[in-house]
């Protein structure tokens, strides 16, 4: 057996592209008359599609034909990821554009100018279309992947009927903001504060400055799915879950691929281990709360920042697309969740540093790619500090304990800086490397933590924000413990051959035993919550999602549920549900007023600072615009409102009072 990682590739260090490939002859610019035939099929084909209802062919061609034209990567996946990387990030500025031209997120429009661009990148470039072929690797961790996000789909799966999918969102608060978010963009056709004015009318004003960056990618490429056909109602809440389970697929798919190219160039049992290891602390961890909770929008920008993390630690061969990439990665981040664009801005700015001499190279791309990044990024941030005062939110409370964090970081973290500290790969460039973005991310996420002791409360709720990036870098620094694996030792003329089986078996069996500790270790197999991350049931986040009951509907599902079905929404009528409690018709209303799209209008009846009842039907009453519609769920609701109207008849005026009887919602 040998236990040496693999050697270092001259040159720049880079796991998707470590070979020197002499480039070649470059083609001849075509003629007038097929460039013009080409632009003109630009337009043609997105047309011909949606004619015949095939819009949803146009996204898979958009993503195929930019991993076309890229150079760097050996694999398939290579190519898809970081295809997909530059696209959600690009995606995230030409929404400006998309948001003020006259035909919104149309399919056709949106295809016919990205083909275009696509088109004219290939001609100024001279590449043509080409794609490497697929490898088991890549075959083996879109597998993983997908087994990771269907597993943690298993409960929307199983559930019959909405009204038990709904009890599953309503876990998670903000799964009522962000479909009111992807609603209202869908519908508007762009970001809402380029027109706050206008968005006022549309949802609720604490989310018009929010990040929107994954809220307007899914809201288009929904309308690509449905043109012209915005969901309402349930069929909301169902696209909705849809694209955050696919959202956390990337997430799964991109944490495999960037501890692949964080590793380099790997032996397959190497590989494998890795795959296994990766999808298992992806499972083990707190990360699945990302899906259960309803954090999409960091989801994505977790995504972002993995891809971004992998370049910086081991950057791309080629300096041109490395630097394209980079710039799209982090206007990606900024729109999407901009509490990451300090860390990762200042990985990207150490990178800069670091490789100084290569980028002499290139310096009008350097210029021209920073200018705009720069102008981009940080836009969505200072206008949320600036005109939203959203830096207050640093200080907020709540989310997991920390207990459970520390318990992550310092046990995942001790073992992935252990085994970078070992000489076979510390002496290595990518890991030197990796420790700066690790230092990075550790300072940032202390910060946050002294931000909170200052407001004089436990690190919480954004700490735990910062600690997701921080398991981030550990998972993608596990690279580090597979390439100090044995291999099965090869042949050599100094030795005798080996029968391959007898020399694979000591191998073979060191990568089962680590990868069964791994596995166990993280709770994915056996009969303990695992170590690096433990919940109040001595269960991992993914297992207890999975097992939970999802029959057991509660009353605030069964309530928004039934009154979604028997009340829908009246235009120009404010609809609001009252409960026993004030925290039920809290959370039953703000959820109606999501699947009805009414989060604007409903405004002034939702939000207070008490909970007490019957203060708060009272101050709904006063506050309410009319003509007002309440959904009373509960004959101590009934008497609350009944006794506010005999103190003061006047409310009455404009207001509507209709019984709901909560059943089993199915």
């Amino acid at each position: 057996m040998r236990a040496q990682a693999t050697l270092e590739m001259p040159g720049v260090p880079e796991g998707t592209d470590s070979r020197v490939v002499a480039p070649p002859p470059a083609r001849p610019r075509p003629g007038a008359g097929v460039l013009l035939a080409i632009l003109l099929a630009c337009w043609l084909v997105p047309l011909a599609a949606y004619a015949v209802h095939a819009a949803w062919l146009l996204p898979p061609l958009i993503l195929l034909g930019t991993a076309s034209l890229l150079r760097s990567g050996r694999s398939l996946l290579d190519r898809l990821v970081l295809a997909l990387a530059l696209l959600a990030g690009l995606t995230c500025a030409a929404g400006l554009l998309f948001t003020v031209w006259p035909w919104g997120l149309h399919p056709v429009p949106v295809t016919g100018l990205t083909l275009t661009v696509l088109a004219l990148a290939a001609v100024l470039s001279r590449r043509a279309p080409r794609l490497p072929r697929p490898r088991w690797s890549d075959v083996v961790s879109l597998a993983a992947a997908a087994f990771a996000a269907v597993y943690l789909a298993t409960p929307y799966l199983r559930a019959d009927g909405f009204g038990q999918r709904l009890n599953l969102a309503m876990i998670g608060e903000d799964n009522a903001r962000h479909p009111a978010l992807f609603d209202v963009i869908g519908r508007v056709g762009g970001y809402l504060f380029v027109d706050p004015d206008a968005a006022r009318e549309q949802i609720f004003s604490g989310l018009i400055h929010y990040p929107q960056g994954w809220h307007f990618i899914t809201a288009l490429l929904d309308g690509f799915q449905n043109p012209g056909n915005a969901p309402t109602g349930p069929a909301l809440m169902d696209h909705y879950i849809v694209w955050c389970l696919a959202t956390f697929a990337m997430l799964a798919l991109v944490l495999i691929w960037a501890a692949h190219h964080v590793a380099g160039p790997l032996h397959p049992l190497r590989r494998l281990v890795l795959v296994l290891t990766v999808t298992a602390l992806i499972l083990g961890t707190e990360l699945p709360r990302l899906l259960i909770a309803g954090y999409p929008s960091e989801t994505l920008g977790l995504s972002l920042a993995a891809v971004l993390i992998a370049l910086v630690v081991r950057p791309l061969h080629r300096l041109r697309e490395q630097l394209l990439l980079v710039g799209a990665l982090l206007i990606g981040i900024g729109f999407s969740y901009y509490l990451f664009l300090l860390p990762t801005g200042a990985m990207v700015i150490c990178w800069l540093i670091a490789d100084r001499r290569r980028l002499r190279t290139r310096p009008g791309t350097v210029a021209t790619i920073g200018v705009l990044t720069a102008a981009l990024a940080p836009l969505i941030a200072v206008i949320g500090v600036l005109v939203a005062g959203q830096s207050e939110a640093l200080g907020a409370p709540g989310g997991a304990p920390p207990v459970e964090t520390y318990t992550t970081l310092l046990g995942l973290g001790g073992l992935v800086v252990a085994t970078v500290l070992v000489r076979t790969n510390l002496s290595e460039t990518t890991w030197r490397r990796y420790l700066v973005v690790l230092t990075v991310a550790l300072l940032f996420s202390a910060s946050m933590a002294a931000v909170n002791l200052i407001n004089g409360t436990q690190p919480a709720y954004y700490f735990g924000k910062t600690a997701h990036l921080l398991i981030l870098v550990f998972i993608a620094g596990t690279a580090a413990l597979a390439r100090l694996l044995p291999v099965p030792a090869q042949s050599t003329a100094s030795e005798p051959r080996r029968r391959p089986i007898t020399a694979a078996l000591p191998a073979i069996g060191t990568a089962t035993l680590v990868t069964l500790a791994l596995l166990m270790g993280t709770g994915v197999i056996g009969w303990t919550g695992g170590y690096f991350h433990r919940s109040g049931s001595d269960e991992t986040w993914a297992r207890e999602w999975v097992n939970r009951d999802r029959r057991a509907i509660t009353r605030p599902a069964s309530v928004t549920a039934m009154a979604a079905k028997a009340y829908p929404a009246i235009p120009g009528t404010v609809t609001l549900v009252v409960d026993k409690w004030g925290a039920q018709s809290y959370r039953e209303s703000v959820f109606l007023s999501a699947l009805q799209s009414t989060t604007g209008q409903t405004e002034p009846g939702i939000y207070f600072s008490t909970f007490d009842e019957p203060a708060r039907t009272a101050e709904i009453l006063r506050r309410t615009p009319r003509p007002l519609r309440l959904i009373v769920a509960g004959q101590a609701a009934q008497q609350a409102i009944d006794g506010i109207l005999l103190a003061d008849p006047a409310l009455r005026e404009g207001l509507t009072v209709v019984p709901l009887k909560p059943t089993r919602a199915r």
